[in-house]
């Protein structure tokens, strides 16, 4: 970079403006900040921080258009709770945000609480924040986002307004540049059908919800349980050593529910983990564990004898009329059978990569029980993952977690390499090495911090 105090005569009239002018030190340095690609999850985190600093705020957050088009959602934010990040959410024409994006014109008011289009958000608190500005980031087709920016005292200028409005240009093509996919893209057909489990090589960004903070890369893996097997002839030895194997299996069991259930006391998650007495209670019916032995003391087999019992349970659940505990009760056996088959008797066919990105609809005990035992890095749940026992589940795990992801088995194959990151509300297939590096820092960042 050129000298700004050149030694060289200046004209009369002519002035190089050098460093010093805080505010246009601040523009000069985001323009050639927002110039340079990046991975998204930069912008996302840079952009409010530095446009909170150029106008002198104390809260910037960056909305991006998701969805069919239709919902705007925080997706990078300074000066409020980093947990609500993905979680603010409002529809085009909702709230002054809203509003902004849906006229396209900026949005102001001094006192945004007397608004009536003021949308409250409790867990904000941004009454404090009173003094108010949101401005439309304009893409070729339609908006792309809002940046909003708040303060305590002291009304924005025409000026602000202005310069605003130019940043939010230039982050537009930072926002372009990620590929953000939502439901109105589809996938062509013909890549569907000629793609194989783990040969993707196109860069996709799917949006969720965060749930469980964090950041973690590594191959997709879907959730699976055991395989069907066929009925089979068990020889006298082999009878003795299945029985051995299942009752190893539920003293295993045994003690994994009973660690979790004292590790969800410990988390203070109180009646949200209430089921896993459930578990409990199957694990320690003896009528339970000598049916399930009895049958596999017949010849059945572990897969096949665990198979029955749900089965038998199931049908006894439908026989008394709609009772919602004994059907759920039901659902608890079917899943620990399950894990018991695979606690028993591992089925390759059933295992998991180790440190993976898990996918599926929903968590469940099985998973605590057996794919945790693949150590996974990260778990991406769809638009089914969003109960209140897979919430929980989901903070038993502990890993970076993503729930409600949109077009998640549209465009994700096992093998594929992604980068889940929760603390945005992402989940980036085939990440690009801008991203993979930009993670490597964030961790040696959290590592410093530890």
């Amino acid at each position: 970079m050129r000298d700004p105090n050149p030694s060289r005569p200046i004209s009369p009239g002519v002035r190089i403006h050098g460093r010093g002018n805080k505010r246009l030190d601040g523009v000069l340095d985001f323009v050639a900040f927002a110039a340079r690609p990046m991975p998204l999850v930069t912008l996302l985190d840079e952009a409010p921080r530095r446009i909170a600093d150029i106008l002198e705020a104390t809260v910037c957050s960056l909305y991006l258009c998701e969805g069919q088009g239709d919902e705007l959602v925080m997706r990078g934010n300074v000066g409020f709770s980093p947990s609500v990040i993905g979680q603010v959410r409002l529809h085009i024409g909702e709230g002054m945000t809203g509003e902004a994006v849906e006229y396209l014109r900026p949005v102001t008011s001094d006192y945004a609480p007397e608004d009536a289009a003021y949308k409250h958000f409790e867990d904000l608190h941004e009454e404090r924040y009173p003094i108010f500005v949101a401005v439309p980031i304009r893409g070729k087709a339609g908006p792309l986002g809002a940046l909003v920016v708040q303060r305590e005292q002291k009304a924005f200028e025409e000026r602000d307004i202005e310069l605003l409005t130019a940043l939010g240009a230039v982050i537009a093509a930072g926002i372009r540049h990620a590929e953000l996919i939502d439901a109105r893209r589809d996938r062509p057909e013909s890549a569907r059908a000629s793609r194989k489990a783990g040969g993707g090589t196109r860069k996709v960004t799917l949006t969720g919800r965060p749930f469980v903070s964090g950041r973690a890369i590594g191959a997709i893996a879907a959730m699976r349980r055991p395989a069907t097997r066929p009925s089979e002839t068990r020889l006298e030895q082999d009878v003795k050593e299945d029985r051995r194997l299942l009752r190893g299996a539920f003293d295993v069991a045994d003690k994994a529910i009973r660690a979790l259930s004292d590790r969800a006391r410990s988390m203070r998650l109180g009646g949200e983990a209430a089921f896993l007495s459930t578990y409990v209670e199957i694990l320690g019916d003896m009528r339970f564990r000598e049916r399930a032995d009895e049958l596999v003391a017949s010849g059945t087999g572990i897969p096949n004898a665990l198979g029955r019992v749900a089965r038998e349970v199931t049908r006894t659940a439908a026989s008394i009329t709609r009772d919602p505990f004994l059907e759920e009760r039901a659902r608890d056996v079917e899943d620990l059978c399950d894990a018991l088959v695979m606690l028993a008797a591992t089925d390759k066919r059933a295992e998991l990569p180790t440190k993976a990105i898990l996918v599926g609809d929903a968590l469940s005990v099985f998973d605590l029980l057996i794919s945790a035992r693949a150590h996974p890095v990260g778990v991406a749940l769809t638009d089914r993952g969003g109960g209140p026992r897979t919430r929980t589940l989901l903070r038993l795990f502990d890993v970076p977690a993503v729930v409600g992801v949109e077009g998640l088995f549209k465009w994700a194959s096992d093998g594929d390499v992604a980068l889940v990151d929760a603390d945005h509300g992402l989940l980036v297939i085939n990440p690009s090495k801008g991203e993979i590096a930009a993670l490597r820092e964030y961790k040696r960042a959290q590592e410093e911090l530890d």
